[in-house]
């Protein structure tokens, strides 16, 4: 705090000047310092600095005429401050700034005080603190004045420096490593800045310093190992060449270098001479082999280029340091299997650096080229770069793609040097890098490298499919920057070569389709990497490409809009162009309409991100239509996009309106800027009141979360708010003129009461992301308190909701403490203190808060010791559990009032309360689930069974009850028992969170490290434990660990050792339980106890080694290898199985990362070995360990939704990482080979991680290679899963170029009739084969002449197919295998082929083999695979003869073919033949009455109609052949499917196929004397559509709607048909529930059957039709209604059916009951609907309908009219009374009752306008007591009402219908 004494001083003394002088300027500086240190907001620090340097300036010329004694007060107090800031580079560079500004004409008063503050660093001569050394490195650094000082006392600091490394070394106090880091710093920079004055104490003999010395020795020390940190040994290894660089001869230097690396090569032998300093080897510890990288890294860092090319002394030949000393010690680094991969080749890319920098004076020393054809030099480099292109450890392959690269240069330049025109290095890296697979990022580094050296058009003659993988790249997200890199480097080549449109042609030929298909590309991470990373770059290249892709898109699906829209936005930015054509806005609205969500966030990103700084008129029009259209979309993405993009649109308006308030934008006429600022201004007011009316409870999820997204960015835009912990972002300073001048005319009043009112709201919803997001924005943004009229409501909804047994209100409650802890004031304080009758303080309110929170907790404590039944129902604990977690981590002003000394005391009594108290309710409700109360709970140390917990909970439920006999058992929980269970296992999980929370925020928080003292660390740790060694609820037991994961990482790099025992401590106790003997199982009945060791290994610092880790791993790697005891018990926990648990526990650790690979092999090697054990216990643990193992060895596979094709480690990579592991999978494999004396458990387990590799380059000495022996022998295994898994192994061994090799030769092996030896081997040489041949997703096909070899000796054998070959499964092998070759053979054995199965099919008769007296294993596979390849050659050849014998397979009377030949139809992997599809479609459709006929077999009957359903999506166009076919029976198949669905009970799938079907059929034609059939289909249509319906129900009735609603209403829009148009009523009011529905896929169908209606066709996919977003169309579904069928008497009716009328004054009543609430509530079935929305949104067009037929609303006038004026008067009776303030806010967020108020206000204005338009008669007729307008008069006041309530919108708001615009459904 010196920094706050000399500010006083120094304001005392120039207050006491007067006003007159430098006083008032100079207070105004120092205030701006005290400002400057108060703050913790990095922008807040430098905007005070700032202001200060402003100040300076302004003072400089006032102190230029002062004496010394008025200018010291201020030097001496900027200094402090500077002093102070000595932690952050900036801060002091501009206190440095300050103080030189201040001292000009004072300069020998700086020094002064400069020498002064630094002397007084170290009074007393000791040991330098961290902040000492800080201030010593800054002052070095980076004040002049401050080298002076240290230059004229060099000596005293080597002094201070030698002894403060020597204290950090010996006592490593600090894990955290920072004092040790700053003392090697301080060296570093000495010897950086000051070399002149450093050399002579090393290198001359009369200047020799003995602390230089001695720091020398500590530095060596430090490199060597001493230091447990590797960042301090790098530091030191760097400080060490910089004092080499002090050499006055670079031969000294070099000598210097390489004695140091002789001396970490002889391990403790000899001396160290560095000039005349010497330092003794026996001081070095034991090497651990990080020195020789510690000492390169340094060196090449920063050593001077003079000294590593020296030629050292004594060598033969003309050796230097960096290529005879430094490379050998690369390489050797390298290939070493260490934590430092990543700073391994760091060094290597550093040394590749300096030979570039140096090669003039390297061939000047060597005579000739380092890089030579045979030199092994370069054959080390390429091995070296070749053989660790595929490290997994981040940053390493960055590091070797820059290596490739300056390889290439240096090779280059070597090559012009020496005239070299062969350069065949280039070649090799090509073909090399173009035999590896795609997948390998490796291939394209290398290729990046060599393009400028040898052209495109070479590497894509010897790659022509690599435009085509590297679009498989850009889906791949860790492959995409390498493709884009690479293309960027082709292209850049190409357009060297050629001028204007000859470079766009040269493009077009080669990537023109790649850029179509990707452009096009259904998966989202291919169209945006195309657009993101090749487009613009393409674009600014070669503006002509533009056109040619604009001419592939000109289509209007879904794939082109989306890519038009793409291409349109990166040619408008890259051109800078703004309008938009008139056609491009027509089209532009479309894609904004588009259902599609790709489509729309492309066109919505064209339209938000133009550069200008306003909207036109018709970008705000199309914004204002769309907004309100897409709040409710159903995806993540979405909305963070919508954000994003309404965010620039804002930021665009706001700078607009700022400049034109100016008058300075130049972007417009002066005339324009009033009408552009107004409606800017409005723009945001519209989009506010949006935003605020979504928030309304009955919103869906979807709706509130948008509006609070947009708000989020409303807020962040449009208001003045500062946000010190933003770096970006923050509002113009200017931001108030425009508040202002938006205020006065009524809009951005952004923190009203209604606003307030509606986020209040939010604070009671049911998901944590939206009460948290409402917190957060009115904590950030809104004012400083709470209007104290609503402080009592908020805190006493806050207590009762902290006392719900409900999970969601208790977390309601825990927000609301925290959001009214945040905005309390006196008022707050003054009801707590009533409460507690005491007194308070607004200084100490975080305390008293937490205090009272305490109370709270306590007292529910206290009542679930008397009764746990009943505080379980009315008073758990998790509720203030959690709040007490909120208010304590969350809010930033907790830390700092704990950080006051005044308030210590407090804080410490109450969290030392507060451990006792978790302590105590973790014993309580875990002794409560064992029946033990008492030190006995605390004894057991396994948790109780779910028997004994049942026990249990009876024995409290009785107690609680006061029954002493127990219920009859009933199958389900009852409430009592789920009660006690959620209380007990909910707050147990808070415990551990609030406790880890708490030692992670004090221990690591300055000032706040002596609140929670050691006793209560124990008390914590104790309570961990009890947690996870007792807990059986696995959430319960994660939220522990959360919370004692931090809790161990807080005290392990906690200074105190006694502290970093504890973890220690519980983890040799752990070890120790777990080897011991027990007598009940502790890892499957405590969940926790694996998580234990997990959770503190865990919070050691990655940074630094993980001793506990290591001595955790080699424990249980101890124990599980033990061998079995003779007697073991299969009921109890063996030592070895737990150990195996935690094991594998520690493998699924996320945050123990590379740190884990270390001792994969050896736990490989026990898994595999536990395979064998005989014990089930030991194999079932074994089996998960290595399926972990695997996990972490290969990664995580990515789901096919994020778009990878295929990508993986390959084999020879995976090997490499890990040497070792290679030899243990094979000497497995070897053991294993066919015909050992016992089976190898553990083969399917290595073949299976084999399988899941990749394959790698074509390498003959590859390690790989080792592996194809054995593989092949395994051919011959008597087990059929062994030889299927071993030939999917063969994949990654064999490299696509060996592979026509490989099948040549197991096509030799094939035996010739009766040659036979064993079947099993014929069987796995064939499914090798397969595998082989087999394409794989992304991958390019074997050549077809590489393969003709194989196809002739495989048509040599073509005996195996026939009869005479009597295994089944060897003839469908073969079959298959021949399949996979069909543009190899030759045409007359393909023929031979056909014949041979055409035949068998044809002799083949149920339930008996052709030529068998008996049934075959694996006929019925046989026979499917002929049927599966005669539909293929088939399809292939597109034969007429062939089609039609694929045709009568349907007919076959086997059920086998017939089944293969539908599952082969429905196949999405099968090739596509429109002839086959056709002719297949036909014979289903006449076979079709039959098979209805004869349903016996109801999953054939779900195949037959799938597959027809499946040919008619694929065939549309075909229905005036299909008509003919059915020839008149296509009702009666319509007649028999009805049937099946109402009376035969399918299940959903066939049901749904049964609809789909029948919906199918009816479009064929129907009429009138068909319309009770019709009205059959279109009950089960509403049957299957209902929300309660299964999900495939749902679905089918929209696929239904499609098909055959369309035809419906085209037939009814005519005047033919009147009978249609109630079925056709009842079909549009289906599809508005299903627009509606909760799964997108619904919704996304039933959007494309309102978009053919309103296209006016009833084909999908009709010419220009661009199917619309779900709120699209239900908008112009309405539309259609009121055009269509307005007049319809039934149209009002059917409308009406989407208005509930729910029971106002019941829910009121509910609300205000007192009862406690039940732990569940009943969900909705349909969560995504909002029938309150779509009320309003069908209002204006009921209202229209109401003009249109007035008589149809009479009878629901009758039937509604009463019931809603009943509603408004009580409505206005129950609101206008001050008594609801009770349940007032509690309504607030109540989302039923405010979903029956706004159906209440939309039947009473159509209640008012059906009066109208009747006339009053007929009010009075009804029994009405009021007319219309009488009516309206009363629904303003209950509107008025609620709106002063915050329970709906104000009268001028919603008297006035919505927009059509603003629509409900999908987004």
């Amino acid at each position: 705090m010196g920094a706050e004494r000399e500010a006083r001083a120094c304001a005392a003394f120039y207050g006491d000047a007067g006003r007159c002088g430098p006083g008032p300027a100079a207070l105004c500086c120092v205030r701006c310092l005290r400002q400057f240190a108060g703050s913790t907001a990095k922008r807040c620090r430098d905007k005070h600095l700032e202001e200060a340097l402003q100040l300076a300036r302004e003072l400089g010329e006032e102190l230029r005429a002062l004496g010394e004694m008025e200018v010291r007060p201020l030097l001496r107090c900027v200094l402090a401050f500077q002093l102070e800031a000595a932690g952050s580079s900036s801060a002091f560079q501009k206190l440095e700034q300050i103080v030189t500004q201040l001292a000009v004409g004072h300069e020998a008063v700086l020094a002064q005080e400069v020498g002064t503050l630094l002397a007084g660093l170290t009074p007393h001569g000791e040991v330098l603190s961290s902040e000492d050394l800080q201030a010593v490195c800054m002052f070095i650094e980076e004040s002049s004045l401050g080298r002076h000082h240290w230059q004229q006392n060099l000596a005293p600091l080597l002094q201070h420096l030698a002894r403060t490394l020597s204290c950090v070394l010996q006592g490593q106090a600090a894990p955290s490593g920072t004092w040790s880091c700053l003392a090697v710093k301080a060296c570093l920079q000495l010897f950086q800045m000051m070399p002149k004055d450093v050399a002579p104490l090393v290198w001359s003999a009369a200047a020799k310093n003995e602390a230089l010395q001695r720091i020398l020795g500590l530095l060596l020390e430090a490199v060597a190992g001493k230091a447990l940190s590797k960042d301090v040994r790098l530091l030191a290894g760097t400080a060490l060449s910089m004092l080499l660089n002090t050499a006055p001869q670079p031969e000294s230097g070099a000598r210097a270098a390489l004695a140091l690396f002789q001396l970490v090569d002889r391990a403790g032998a000899g001396e160290l001479r560095v000039g005349e300093l010497m330092v003794e080897a026996h001081s070095i510890p034991e090497s651990d082999g990080l020195e020789r990288l510690v000492l390169s890294r340094g060196l090449l860092t920063c050593c001077r280029a003079d000294i590593l090319c020296s030629q050292l002394e004594g060598s033969t030949c003309q050796a230097c340091l960096l290529l005879d000393v430094l490379f050998p010690t690369v390489c050797t680094l390298s290939k070493e299997q260490k934590d430092c991969h990543y700073h391994c080749f760091q060094v290597l890319v550093l040394w590749l650096r300096r030979v570039q920098e140096n090669l003039p004076e390297l061939w000047h020393l060597q005579g000739s080229r380092l890089l030579a054809k045979d030199a092994k030099l370069l054959q080390e480099l390429t091995r070296l770069l070749w053989d660790n292109a595929e490290a997994p450890v981040e940053g390493v392959s960055e590091f070797i793609q820059s290596s490739f690269r300056l390889l290439v240069e240096i090779y280059h330049l070597e090559c012009q040097h020496f005239e070299d025109q062969e350069r065949p290095l280039y070649q090799q890296m090509l073909q090399r890098a173009v035999s590896m697979p795609w997948q390998i990022k490796a291939r394209y580094v290398p290729l990046c490298a060599i393009v400028p050296y040898v052209g495109s058009q070479q590497v894509l003659d010897a790659c022509p499919m690599l435009p085509q993988h590297l679009l498989n790249c850009l889906a791949t997200n860790h492959l995409c920057p390498t493709a884009a890199e690479l293309y960027r480097a082709l292209v850049q080549q190409q357009c060297s070569q050629g001028q204007g449109d000859e470079q766009a042609e040269l493009w077009a030929q080669h990537w023109l389709p790649l850029f179509s298909q990707a452009l096009r590309s259904p998966l989202p991470i291919l169209h945006s990497n195309a657009t993101n990373h090749l487009l613009p770059w393409t674009l600014r290249q070669l503006p002509a490409a533009g056109t040619l892709l604009a001419a592939q898109f000109s289509g209007a699906d879904a794939a082109a809009l989306r890519a038009w829209v793409s291409l349109l936005r990166v040619q408008r930015s890259t051109a800078g162009v703004t309008a938009l054509r008139a056609e491009e806005a027509a089209r532009l609205q479309a894609c904004l309409r588009a259902r599609e969500e790709g489509v729309r966030l492309a066109a919505l990103g064209l339209l938000c991100g133009g550069p200008g700084h306003s909207l036109a008129g018709a970008e705000e029009h199309l914004l204002r239509e769309f907004l309100p259209l897409n709040l409710n979309c159903h995806t993540s993405a979405f909305r963070q996009l919508l954000q994003a993009a309404l965010k620039k649109v804002l930021g665009r308006l706001r700078d607009g309106a700022l400049a034109r308030l100016r008058g300075k934008d130049p972007k417009e006429p002066r005339g324009e800027g009033v009408g552009q600022l107004a409606r800017a201004v409005d723009f945001v007011e519209w989009l506010l009141q949006l935003c605020i009316s979504s928030l309304t409870p009955w919103a869906n999820y979807q709706r509130k979360k948008t509006a609070l997204l947009l708000l989020t960015a409303i807020l962040e835009t449009c208001t003045d708010t500062w946000s010190p912990e933003r770096k970006k972002g923050q509002p113009p300073r200017t931001m108030a003129t425009l508040l202002a001048h938006a205020r006065q005319s009524g809009c951005w009043d952004f923190f009203s009461q209604p606003n307030l009112l509606a986020l209040l709201g939010c604070l009671q919803d049911s998901t944590n992301e939206i009460r948290d997001m409402a917190s957060e924005l009115l904590i950030r943004y809104f004012p400083a308190t709470f209007p104290e009229t609503l402080t009592p409501t908020l805190l006493q909804l806050a207590q009762d909701a902290l006392s719900s047994p409900r999970v969601q209100e208790a977390e309601v409650g825990a927000v609301l403490m925290k959001t009214i802890l945040q905005k309390s004031d006196s008022s707050t304080l003054k009801l707590l203190a009533l409460e507690a009758n005491t007194a308070q303080t607004l200084t100490n309110r975080s305390l008293y808060f937490a205090q009272h929170l305490l109370r709270v907790l306590q007292t529910q404590l206290a009542t679930a010791q008397q009764n746990l039944l009943q505080a379980a129902a009315i008073a758990p604990m998790h509720g203030v559990l959690a709040a007490l977690r909120r208010c304590l981590l969350q809010v930033p002003e907790v830390v700092t009032c704990m950080q006051t000394a005044e308030s210590a005391q407090g804080w410490q009594e109450l969290l030392s309360s507060l451990v006792g108290t978790a302590r105590d309710i973790t014993s309580l409700l875990l002794g409560a689930l064992q029946s033990q109360q008492g030190p006995e709970a605390e004894q057991q140390v396994a948790a109780p069974s779910f028997a004994d917990m049942g026990n249990a909970i009876g024995s409290l439920i009785m107690l609680g009850k006061g029954q002493r006999e127990e219920e009859e058992d009933s199958v389900l929980l009852s409430e009592e028992h789920s009660l006690i269970l959620t209380c007990c296992w909910v707050s147990v999980k808070e415990v551990g969170l609030l406790l880890g929370g708490l030692a992670e925020l004090l221990l690591s928080s300055p000032g706040t490290k002596h609140l929670l003292p050691l006793a209560s660390l124990q008390t914590a740790a104790t309570v961990f434990q009890e947690i996870l060694l007792r807990c059986r609820h696995w959430g319960a037991v994660e939220g522990c660990s959360m919370g004692f994961t931090k809790f161990c990482a807080a005290l392990l790099n906690h200074p105190d050792t006694e502290m970093q025992a504890i973890p220690q401590i519980i983890l040799d106790q752990g070890l120790e339980a777990l080897s011991g003997p027990r007598s009940s199982s502790i890892t499957r009945r405590a969940a926790g106890f694996p998580m234990l060791f997990l959770c503190i290994v865990s919070g050691e610092n990655p940074a630094q080694a993980r001793p506990l880790l290591t001595r955790c791993i080699q424990t249980l790697l101890g124990l599980a290898a033990m061998a079995l005891p003779q007697d073991w018990d299969q009921t109890l926990d063996l030592p070895q199985v737990c150990a195996l648990h935690v094991l594998q526990t520690l493998v699924h650790g996320a945050g123990l990362g590379t740190a884990l690979l270390r001792h994969a092999t050896p736990m490989v090697a026990l898994a595999l070995q536990g395979l064998s054990s005989p014990c089930w216990a030991m194999r079932n643990a074994a089996i998960q360990l290595f399926s972990a193992l695997t996990t972490r060895l290969l990664g995580q596979k990515q789901s096919s939704a994020e778009g990878c094709l295929v990508e993986g480690l390959s084999l020879p990579a995976f090997l490499g990482q890990h040497p070792q592991l290679g030899a243990v999978l094979l000497a497995e494999l070897g053991a294993a080979v066919p015909g050992g004396p016992h089976l190898r458990p553990a083969l399917h387990a290595i073949l299976t991680l084999l399988a899941q590799l990749q394959p790698g380059p074509d390498d003959p000495s590859g390690p790989s290679t080792h592996f194809l022996e054995p593989l092949l022998e395994l051919a011959g295994s008597p087990i059929y899963a062994v030889r299927a898994m071993a030939a999917k192994a063969l994949i990654p061994v064999v490299p696509p170029s060996q592979r026509p090799a490989l099948l040549l030769h197991l096509a030799r092996q094939l035996p010739a009739p009766g040659g036979i030896s064993s079947h099993n081997t014929l069987h796995g040489h064939l499914l090798q084969m397969q595998a082989l041949l087999a394409p794989h997703p992304g991958t390019d096909g074997l050549p077809a002449e590489a393969l003709h070899p194989v196809a002739l000796q495989l048509e040599a054998q073509g005996w195996l197919l026939s009869p005479a070959q009597r295994c089944p499964l060897v003839r469908a092998a073969f079959l298959q295998v021949l399949a996979l070759l069909p543009s190899s053979l030759s045409p007359s054995f393909t023929q031979s082929i056909w014949d041979a199965v055409s035949a068998e099919l044809g002799n083949l008769k149920l339930g008996r083999e052709p030529g068998c007296a008996e049934l075959q294993v694996g006929a019925a596979i046989l026979h499917q695979t002929m049927a599966r390849f005669a539909c293929s050659e088939a399809a292939r050849q597109a034969d007429s003869k062939r089609i039609h014998t694929v045709c009568s397979l349907l007919q076959h009377p086997h059920p086998d073919v017939h089944l293969a030949v539908l599952s082969w139809v429905t196949d999405g992997k099968r090739a596509e033949c429109e002839e086959l599809e056709r002719a297949l479609h036909l014979t289903l459709l006449e076979n079709l009455q039959s098979v209805l006929q004869d349903r016996g077999n109801k999953e054939f009957l779900r195949l037959y109609l799938e597959a027809l359903m499946h040919l008619c999506r694929s065939c549309p166009s075909w229905s005036r052949e299909a008509t003919q076919k059915l020839q008149g029976s296509a009702l009666a198949c319509v007649e028999i499917l009805l049937l099946v669905m109402e009376t035969e009970r399918p299940g959903p799938e066939l049901l749904s196929q049964a609809l789909c079907a029948a919906s199918l059929l009816l479009t064929v034609g129907f009429g009138a004397k068909n319309a009770l059939l019709v009205q059959r289909w279109c009950t089960m249509l509403e049957v299957c559509g209902r929300p309660v319906a299964d999900e495939v129900l749902r679905l089918a009735a929209a696929c239904s709607l499609h098909t055959a609603g369309t035809e419906m209403l085209r037939q009814c829009r005519g005047a033919s048909c009147p009978w249609l148009v109630p079925v056709a009523l009842r079909v549009i009011n289906m599809s508005i529930h299903l627009l509606q529905d909760e799964d997108p896929d619904v919704r996304h169908e039933a959007a494309g059957f309102v978009s053919l209606v309103q296209h006016g066709q009833g084909q999908p996919g009709g010419d220009g039709c661009i199917f619309v977003q779900g709120n699209v169309g239900l908008l112009s579904l309405l539309q259609l209604l009121l055009d269509e069928f307005g007049h319809h008497p039934e149209t009002f009716s059917s409308l009406l059916q989407h208005l509930p009328q729910p029971n106002l004054r019941a829910i009121i009543e509910d609300l205000e009951a007192d009862t406690p609430p039940s732990l569940y509530k009943e969900d909705e079935p349909n969560v995504f609907a909002e029938p309150a929305a779509l009320a309003q949104q069908l209002l204006p067009f009921l209202l229209q309908l109401v003009e249109k037929a007035p008589s149809s609303a009479l009878h629901w006038l009758q039937a509604a009219g009463p019931g809603v004026l009943q509603d408004l008067h009580y409505c206005q009776q129950r609101w206008s009374h001050e008594s609801t303030a009770r349940c007032w806010m509690k309504a607030l967020g109540c989302a039923v009752l405010r979903a029956a108020l706004a159906l209440l206000l939309v039947r009473a204005q159509l209640v008012a306008r059906v009066l109208r338009v009747l006339g009053e008669e007929h009010g009075a007729v009804l029994g009405l007591d009021c007319g219309a307008q009488e009516l309206e008069q009363e629904l303003a006041l209950v509107q008025g009402l609620l709106a002063q309530h915050g329970l709906g919108p104000a009268p001028r708001q919603s008297t006035v219908p919505p927009e059509q615009g603003e629509a409900h459904g999908d987004g």
